[in-house]
């Protein structure tokens, strides 16, 4: 079963998938991230590349030739994903194909347009019998 994390109160959700997906590669994980639109998609393969030069994370959109190499796949539209490692979701729903992988990660901002959407993502998983656990980025005990 896909586990399912949420990472709350994030002030900068681009610069937290960096700092996510560079753990991950640096433990041998293949990472997709779905974005909500083609300029998010931008702006994020800007931060991975604007790393310091010893912490390139390298990246493509999901279309790319090389896509099946590579670790880190960024791109708006689902279409056939070579892995089903890890998938992050900066998107308003959940993704109808999140079961496919085995860990699923929510980004969620700390505005409150984005907090009701990520409650509604959390009780649609909780209500499927997913085990979900909740990591407040802003230090506060949950």
């Amino acid at each position: 079963m896909t586990r399912i994390e949420f990472f709350f109160n994030v002030e900068d959700k681009l610069r937290k998938v960096a700092e996510l997906s560079g753990a991950a590669v640096g433990k041998g994980r293949k990472l997709m991230v779905l974005t909500p639109d083609r300029e998010t998609a931008a702006r994020l393969g800007h931060v991975l590349w604007t790393q310091a030069p010893t912490g390139f994370l390298p990246h493509c959109r999901l279309d790319h030739a090389l896509a099946a190499e590579t670790p880190i796949l960024i791109d708006w539209n689902a279409g056939q994903v070579p892995h089903h490692d890890v998938l992050i979701n900066l998107q308003q729903s959940q993704p109808a194909f999140f079961s496919r992988f085995t860990r699923l990660i929510e980004i969620v901002g700390a505005d409150e347009e984005d907090k009701v959407h990520a409650r509604a993502r959390y009780k649609f998983y909780r209500d499927r019998g997913y085990e979900l656990r909740s990591f407040d980025a802003s230090g506060a005990a949950l």
